[in-house]
């Protein structure tokens, strides 16, 4: 999922869940797992964004979802977010995704990513030049135009949104 990586469901990650599940009355473990970014300066950047309330969405690319890979986000999904060294520090439950193209970013959304000055502007240059890192690991050609999914989120762990 890029976006973020994939982390595993270790001992500490289950234990983080398993006090959610009793303090929720959530009857799943259906969740992922996931350090944001793509370094670990980036994951714990964000995950302060998000400990801190102004990041309420992330975005990703819709070719990261799908076929003998991760589905796609969607509402009510819940994921595990790790620091840099995989130890979990919140959840979030997915409110919202759509998939449109990049471009199409508005400003509202721009605002709940919670990164930069939170302008449309600066949220296409960061996405651009983060999600051309992708481009260039997997051999792909980023484009405006390029399927991305924006999804929204709410906090329920450890402090809830409102």
């Amino acid at each position: 999922m890029p976006g973020w990586s994939v982390a595993d469901r270790t001992p500490a990650v289950e234990a983080f869940w398993a006090a959610y599940r009793t303090a929720s009355g959530v009857g799943h473990d259906r969740y992922d797992v996931v350090a944001m970014g793509d370094s670990p300066e980036l994951a714990d950047e964000l995950l302060a964004l998000i400990l801190a309330g102004p990041k309420r969405a992330t975005a990703s690319l819709a070719r990261d979802y799908g076929e003998g890979r991760a589905p796609l986000p969607a509402a009510g999904d819940h994921v595990v977010v790790t620091d840099a060294g995989g130890v979990p520090r919140c959840i979030w439950r997915t409110t919202e995704a759509t998939v449109k193209p990049l471009i199409a970013v508005d400003d509202a959304f721009a605002w709940d990513e919670g990164e930069g000055d939170r302008s449309r502007a600066f949220w296409l240059d960061a996405h651009r030049t983060y999600f051309a890192r992708q481009a260039v690991r997997e051999g792909f050609v980023l484009t405006d135009a390029e399927p991305t999914v924006f999804e929204r989120f709410r906090l329920v762990w450890p402090t809830p949104d409102p």
